[in-house]
């Protein structure tokens, strides 16, 4: 099956969106409040709802770049934010997005692609990335599904497949996920190697 664009929409036009949580993901939050520089250039890829977009604008993250294949998403960003910049929203295919970034924040994104394309999202992530740049975020500790988003994994996949691009800073159990997601979820933070 294709996860491609009509996908997604349909998704969104059904409600059918049961990894939205309402708001910004714990974790990523935390991590969020000890950023000191609020000029870095932040991406986030499959941003859905982009509840962590709207959290970073409203403490000060004037950099913010969201990027998803469904315009919904998109639009429901505008409408709680009027505010933000028209052309920091992005529709459009993270692996033939083209920029340089400072931190790039994974949330749910990861879990939504087609397992076979792992490899070339740490490649793109890579490539995406200012020197010394970083890829934080969640994702997923346990097996999910076998045929449609979300896709799960495990500790043991993750450091194989990150450990040739990035020095793993982190890469360990959350501690601070949300009750439902407690004790599934693994928090990343990563440094662009070379």
């Amino acid at each position: 099956m294709s996860f491609d664009q009509s996908y997604w929409e349909k998704r969104y036009r059904e409600g059918t969106t049961g990894w939205d949580t309402g708001g910004p993901s714990k974790p990523l939050t935390d991590y969020i409040d000890q950023v000191e520089n609020k000029d870095l250039k932040i991406l986030i890829p499959g941003a859905g709802n982009a509840y962590e977009a709207e959290y970073l604008f409203q403490n000060g993250f004037g950099n913010v770049h969201v990027i998803d294949l469904a315009k919904q998403p998109l639009q429901n960003l505008k409408k709680r934010i009027p505010d933000f910049p028209d052309e920091q929203l992005i529709q459009e295919d993270f692996f033939l997005h083209e920029g340089k970034y400072d931190l790039i924040l994974e949330q749910t994104f990861f879990c939504a692609i087609d397992p076979s394309l792992r490899t070339d999202y740490v490649s793109k992530a890579k490539e995406l990335l200012n020197p010394g740049g970083r890829l934080v975020g969640v994702l997923w500790s346990v097996p999910m599904n076998e045929n449609q988003p979300p896709f799960g994994g495990s500790i043991e996949e993750y450091e194989p497949l990150f450990s040739p691009e990035f020095k793993i800073e982190t890469l360990a159990p959350c501690f601070n996920s949300i009750k439902p997601r407690m004790g599934r979820e693994v928090f990343i933070n990563l440094q662009k190697a070379f």
